[in-house]
């Protein structure tokens, strides 16, 4: 999973939002590298169970995890929009125990999906491949479990992007070839105004590229953290587009699973774009998953319990989400022990500054039972888009784009990175060598993983018959 941070904006719209103060033990500076959830400082002491009629300080979370799992395969029958591919990857990337790459060699274009003439270094340009080759790197922009997130520009165009780079050997390791195969074929079915497109994706012997778009308004985390708690209508508008959001991926067969403010993008017009689908799952109806994934706050009762869960659990966390906009901090806090069992034995405190509607909303979603939660009907998200909190709310025009949110992040331009933290921006582009992966040489679990997003009305064609 990949986390950014976001400096305070220069510019504040007060109306929008209450005012809070970070405490003193946030945002320090340290000489280590940071991960994403060490800059917000340590847990709070654990507070009963208590109504929060003063807002709170938004604090520092887990990090995404997935626990046992029997993953399906994830291939996507797309071979229209696949690229060639040669057999590269594992069986490719055999060298002496211990040998490192040139220091360059991230950037250096020998890409293992071209012609072995390529590999020996005289590189050869299929017709429309693409490869690293094509993206001049300008910034790191963030950094996950498997490699980092670079601000990248296309050279024939001069569009600017987001490049996720993971590196294999951390991948094999930890034996998440599948969820990284099931990342990039469930971002080829995606097609919605509030889901980062993925654009390309491509591999080289050593690592694997995911090239999305690029959203440089910073997470719904940081707006939430400088700016204090948001008003309703405002979280009304989020939530609106977050729903409509999951709606999609449902109505596709597809759970996202780490639904979270880190994981949601504003752009520069301050709609909220969904990202990272790294525990997202394809699913059937009437089928459930037995996989402990998620970010321990956000997990439904059902995930914690390890007897099965659909996509009702998306719509816990979205609750979840709420709750944090309205309130300033997830409803369960303490050591993941401790959050977990109140997942499924407490009962949430709803705050008395709320609206009624409000209540009523959250009271549905964060239903402890899935079969009883708003959203798991047979009308499915259209209940949640018909609930009374959300009345006034065209959906046609949401989904349009034409209900502009009352906060626009500050962006001075395409390029702008000033809402990614100088702790990614500062580092140096050029990567650490990566050795090759340790599995067995003659297995490629990598296969078929280069793509280029076709035009969208061939898009829409291919993928109304999925």
């Amino acid at each position: 999973m990949v986390s950014s941070q976001r400096p305070v904006p220069n510019k504040i719209q007060k109306q929008q939002y209450l005012s809070i103060s970070p405490s003193d033990s946030v945002l320090k500076d340290d000489d280590v590298e940071l991960e994403f959830s060490d800059v917000f400082g340590p847990l709070p002491e654990e507070a009963n169970d208590i109504v929060y009629d003063e807002p709170a300080v938004v604090y520092s979370r887990s990090h995404s995890l997935v626990g046992p799992s029997s993953l399906d395969s994830h291939s996507l029958k797309l071979t229209k929009l696949t690229l060639r591919e040669t057999e590269d990857s594992i069986d490719l990337v055999e060298c002496i125990e211990g040998e490192s790459l040139k220091e360059n060699d991230e950037f250096s274009g020998n890409d293992d999906s071209d012609s072995d003439k390529a590999l020996e270094g005289d590189m050869v340009k299929v017709s429309g491949v693409v490869g690293k080759d094509d993206f001049e790197i300008l910034k790191v922009v963030g950094k996950g479990a498997f490699g980092k997130v670079y601000q990248v520009r296309k050279k024939e165009t001069s569009e600017i992007y987001a490049m996720k780079v993971m590196r294999k050997d951390h991948i094999m390791e930890k034996n998440h070839a599948e969820y990284m195969k099931a990342e990039r074929d469930i971002l080829t079915k995606i097609d919605h105004p509030f889901i980062v497109q993925l654009k390309y994706s491509f591999q080289t012997k050593y690592r694997l590229y995911l090239v999305l778009d690029f959203i440089n308004g910073g997470h719904l985390f940081f707006q939430l953290y400088h700016q204090g708690l948001f008003r309703e209508d405002l979280a009304r508008v989020y939530t609106a587009e977050i729903v409509s959001a999951v709606s999609h991926l449902h109505e596709k067969g597809i759970m996202h699973r780490d639904l979270k403010p880190e994981n949601i993008l504003m752009d520069t017009d301050g709609h909220v774009m969904l990202t990272d689908f790294g525990l997202a799952k394809e699913f059937e109806e009437n089928t459930r998953s037995n996989s402990m994934c998620g970010t321990t706050e956000y997990m439904a009762p059902e995930i914690v319990r390890g007897k099965g869960h659909d996509k009702a659990a998306d719509w816990w966390s979205v609750g979840i989400l709420l709750y944090e906009m309205l309130t300033g901090k997830p409803p369960f806090m303490g050591n993941k022990g401790k959050i977990q069992q109140k997942i499924v034995k407490d009962k949430i405190k709803l705050p008395q500054f709320l609206s009624n509607e409000a209540h009523a909303m959250l009271k549905g979603l964060l239903q402890k039972e899935p079969e009883r939660r708003l959203g798991s009907g047979p009308s499915g998200a259209e209940e949640i888009k018909a609930h009374k909190w959300f009345k006034g709310i065209n959906w046609k025009k949401l989904e349009a784009r034409e209900v502009e949110p009352s906060f626009k992040p500050e962006v001075s331009g395409r390029q702008c990175i000033a809402n990614f933290d100088k702790c990614w921006t500062e580092m140096s582009v050029l990567d650490s060598p990566a050795s090759s992966p340790s599995s067995d040489p003659k297995a490629n679990p990598f296969t078929n993983f280069s793509y280029v997003r076709p035009p969208p009305s061939f898009l829409q064609r291919s993928t109304s018959n999925l």
